[in-house]
């Protein structure tokens, strides 16, 4: 990709449970580039998976997401994230337990604030139980360990949790048979 191609992405952070989880399924979308694991919103720079699984980091796992606009519109990363994931369960995804899988869209400008408050919303129309994703300013994202990056497709017939959990979250969301 060109610096000018480049240049014309726009980010968004979102944190949804597992970053594999998330990662496999935003990598599928036409219009994503780059889908990359890491971790925002805690207090420790350059934290470790270890250190954030001691739930005391303040840091959530998240994807940091890089789209075409022209391709993907926000709204539509934000479809996929309320269809991806329960966000009515605070700090937890299925038996992914803990203040590291909090539900959170990381906002980069007023903009996207906006329509993710406004996305929010519709959105509970869809959920018996209140959403209790967090909707906040972008912090420093930290890039997780080189393991974690591309988890799915470079394991999904290797891990177990790929394809007990994984897997099974592709199918129900067709993008995977």
């Amino acid at each position: 990709m060109t610096q000018a191609e480049e240049q014309k992405l726009e980010t968004v952070t979102l944190g949804a449970g597992c970053f594999w989880c998330v990662e496999a399924v935003y990598e599928q979308l036409d219009g994503v580039k780059s889908v990359v694991s890491g971790y925002m919103g805690g207090s420790v720079e350059n934290p470790t998976y270890e250190q954030v699984n001691t739930k005391t980091t303040g840091h959530i796992e998240v994807v940091e997401v890089k789209y075409d606009p022209t391709v993907i519109k926000f709204e539509t990363i934000l479809e996929w994230f309320w269809k991806l994931h329960n966000p009515t369960t605070k700090d937890r995804q299925g038996a992914d337990r803990g203040p590291q899988y909090a539900s959170a869209i990381f906002y980069y400008d007023e903009a996207q604030q906006t329509v993710a408050e406004a996305s929010m919303k519709a959105a509970q129309k869809d959920f018996d139980d209140p959403i209790v994703t967090y909707v906040r300013k972008a912090e420093s994202f930290y890039t997780a360990e080189g393991y974690h990056q591309d988890y799915y497709s470079l394991n999904k017939n290797k891990n177990p949790y790929c394809r007990s959990v994984i897997r099974p979250k592709l199918k129900k969301l067709k993008l995977e048979y």
